[in-house]
């Protein structure tokens, strides 16, 4: 076992992400309801039935767009852990949420998506679930001891804060679209005074 994917694996892989970056285009543009399979066919430049092949309907394809962004939220958080301007960082991740970013949840997709969650339980599961895995991530970086990268903060301490730091990174995403042209130098100084009280000891 070498572990290196057949051609048969990595082909099918890389039709599942085709097809996940022509629906993640569908979806910002259209909506979740008004985005047809026929559309994200039209969109992958495939046929409705060799989508079927991969995704057994449209549900699927968005539960799959939802998991596949654990990996890429959890490497930003690594990033977070990484940097001595945690403010800066965050309003850089902010005017990076171009509409027609297929590798992470812009803005409009998120709002698209929290609102399919209040109507689908099965979504709405699903985004718990990575919401449970970044706070748990977060938690454990601000409860760490300085000497290790952390904050020190005490665990529950830990747990309340790094719900906090979802609840700004999730209305920064919500300020993207309704006012996609904030002057940076003012969300600087916004998100400076509430990084600061989320770091707090």
């Amino acid at each position: 076992m070498t572990g290196v994917p057949s051609v048969a694996e990595s082909h099918k892989q890389q039709q599942r992400e085709r097809i996940l970056k022509a629906a993640t285009r569908c979806f910002v543009r259209e909506g979740f309801h008004s985005a047809s399979m026929a559309t994200i066919a039209a969109t992958a430049g495939m046929s409705p039935g060799l989508i079927y092949r991969y995704f057994e309907n449209k549900n699927a394809i968005i539960l799959a767009i939802i998991e596949s962004q654990l990996a890429i939220i959890q490497q930003r958080v690594r990033e977070m852990r990484s940097t001595d301007d945690l403010a800066t960082t965050l309003v850089d991740y902010f005017e990076s949420q171009d509409a027609e970013d297929v590798e992470s949840i812009s803005a409009p997709l998120f709002m698209e998506m929290s609102a399919e969650a209040a109507r689908d339980p099965e979504i709405g599961a699903a985004i718990h679930r990575i919401d449970l895995a970044v706070r748990a991530e977060l938690a454990d970086w601000l409860a760490r001891s300085p000497d290790k990268g952390g904050h020190g903060l005490a665990p529950e301490i830990a747990r309340q804060r790094a719900l906090a730091f979802v609840i700004l990174i999730d209305g920064l995403k919500a300020r993207k679209t309704r006012e996609p042209d904030l002057d940076r130098a003012c969300l600087k100084r916004a998100v400076d005074a509430l990084v600061a009280a989320v770091l707090e000891r």
